[in-house]
């Protein structure tokens, strides 16, 4: 029998995996990092669950992961070993440990197509109509359509949050009121130009413009998505059924933002480390005009607190649930775990126990923080040190399962959640959704149109390069490195997904007549 690209991926992984998945069996007696543990004063043994996520480790993580395992061990038997790696740190290491086949049972899974089609993560259909049919249920039926493959299959768990990940521009709250602003006129790059010349002239301590190396899909705006991922330049319009794939660096609206980014870069409005800079999220304190980012209702309550002042926002692009807003916060089961029922049963608890949630979420009632006479949810920071200001432990909330379930938190509406669900039900699904196409049979072209994207993508889309000289160069070079041939496979796949669709569809409205 021929085998599928993730069998044969997951195979070729085996014969690295022997000697590591032996030397962590003996160790994990010692380091707690898998089998199992004393359970819940029962007497029979609890499973341990090794799991991985993204953001900073807090002060408090040991504390928080000890009091879940308190929770899980009464509620299924189970423990876990919570492990946070640094943002700019967790995909490479994750890469890491897949390659390397280092033992662990969850994730978050961040490229999940890309890890799906190296045999890296479990298929959970069949969980998720046994032991995990209270999470598919709890979910967004939506969110299924988007994270399942085109061989019919689902590998990860969607967080269940906002449908259609809107591209929102923030500024300061102070900013606005103070110059009269009316941010809602302000929708495309170009029209931007007049508002950061005045701040760059009138408020000298803010910087007018925060861009980072990865930058932002300012392409979104014309109504454009990614066929796959942001290295794989080729994109479709949203709205448009019969939209064709096209590389977006050959388009006139990509040559249009690009020279708005060099004009702003070089008067000064664009941060000068733009190109070079991580992806920082939003610093605390940091005194920035203008940021980007994708939310959903009400975004900018957390966006203020992770700012440590008021921003308001506006949303620039329509309600499209895209393919990659669904898939933004999956998390994953390792599909050589020992334990998969397991996993399903704590992912079960992340979605659709409140305890188990709010733990996850906030950390420990009393230690982290307080409900007030509303039921809501206030931090408790610390107030000296280095420390000062700061929580001892924060969840990042959009990797860790149903948010439907969450206590809110002060200040926010008592009915936010109805507010998501009303907002959801205006979601328009983009032509795309759930189209992902299979570029195994092509890994040399993915391999270097990856090192040209590294090469001109940071600096065009930050400003730093001259458009004239170097955006030929970037596209003659893709040329190079087979983006055609890619665009072409894309383009045949997507064609004949479109038509699966159709037909589905078709026969679907004949059957309801």
């Amino acid at each position: 029998m021929a085998q599928t690209p993730q069998r044969s991926a997951r195979f070729r992984r085996l014969l690295v995996r022997g000697f590591a998945a032996g030397l962590m069996l003996i160790l994990s007696g010692c380091l707690g990092l898998g089998g199992s543990a004393s359970g819940g004063g029962s007497g029979k043994p609890n499973v341990n669950l090794v799991y991985y996520t993204i953001g900073e480790p807090d002060r408090d993580l040991k504390k928080v992961n000890d009091k879940i395992n308190e929770v899980l061990s009464k509620k299924a038997g189970i423990t876990i070993t919570y492990i946070k790696i640094g943002w700019q740190e967790y995909e490479n290491r994750l890469n890491t440990m897949v390659s390397a086949g280092t033992p662990f049972d969850i994730a978050f899974a961040p490229e999940y197509t890309t890890y799906i089609q190296r045999g890296a993560w479990l298929r959970l259909d069949d969980y998720l109509s046994g032991v995990g049919k209270e999470t598919f249920d709890a979910v967004d039926p939506i969110f299924w359509e988007g994270a399942r493959m085109s061989d019919g299959g689902i590998y990860g768990i969607p967080t269940n949050k906002e449908l259609a990940t809107r591209e929102q521009w923030m500024y300061p709250e102070e900013l606005v009121r103070k110059y009269d602003i009316d941010i809602s006129r302000y929708n495309t790059l170009e029209s931007l130009e007049p508002l950061l010349k005045m701040i760059r002239t009138r408020e000298p301590f803010y910087q007018p413009m925060e861009l980072n190396k990865d930058s932002h899909n300012f392409f979104a705006i014309d109504g454009y998505e990614y066929a796959a991922d942001k290295r794989l330049p080729l994109m479709a319009l949203s709205r448009n059924p019969d939209a064709p794939i096209v590389n977006i660096f050959e388009t006139p609206e990509a040559r249009k933002v690009l020279d708005t980014l060099r004009r702003y870069y070089k008067a000064g409005y664009i941060n000068e480390d733009a190109a070079l800079r991580e992806n920082q999220g939003l610093k605390r304190g940091v005194r920035v005009f203008w940021k980007a980012a994708g939310g959903g209702p009400l975004s900018e309550s957390s966006w203020s607190k992770d700012r440590g002042y008021p921003v308001v926002a506006h949303a620039v692009t329509p309600m499209i649930v895209t393919t990659e807003s669904v898939r933004g916060g999956l998390m994953a089961v390792n599909a050589d775990t020992r334990h998969p029922v397991e996993c399903m049963k704590f992912l079960n608890l992340l979605n659709t126990d409140p305890e188990v949630r709010n733990l996850f979420n906030y950390g420990i009632e009393g230690v982290h923080y307080e409900l007030d006479a509303n039921g809501q949810v206030v931090p408790i920071v610390s107030n000296s040190g280095k420390d000062a200001g700061s929580p001892a432990y924060a969840g990042v909330q959009y990797t860790q399962g149903n948010w439907f379930i969450l206590d809110t938190m002060a200040g926010e509406p008592a009915d936010k959640w109805e507010q998501f669900r009303e907002s959801n039900a205006l979601a328009v699904k983009s032509s795309l959704l759930g189209f992902t196409p299979d570029l195994s049979n092509m890994p040399i072209q993915r391999e270097n149109i990856s090192m040209v994207w590294e090469k001109y993508y940071p600096g065009l889309m930050t400003g730093s390069l001259d458009v004239d000289t170097e955006l030929p160069k970037f596209n003659a070079e893709l040329k190079q490195a087979g983006i055609d041939e890619v665009k072409a496979e894309v383009q045949r796949q997507f064609d004949e997904w479109r038509a699966e669709k159709r037909e589905r569809e078709t026969g679907a409205a004949a059957a309801g007549k």
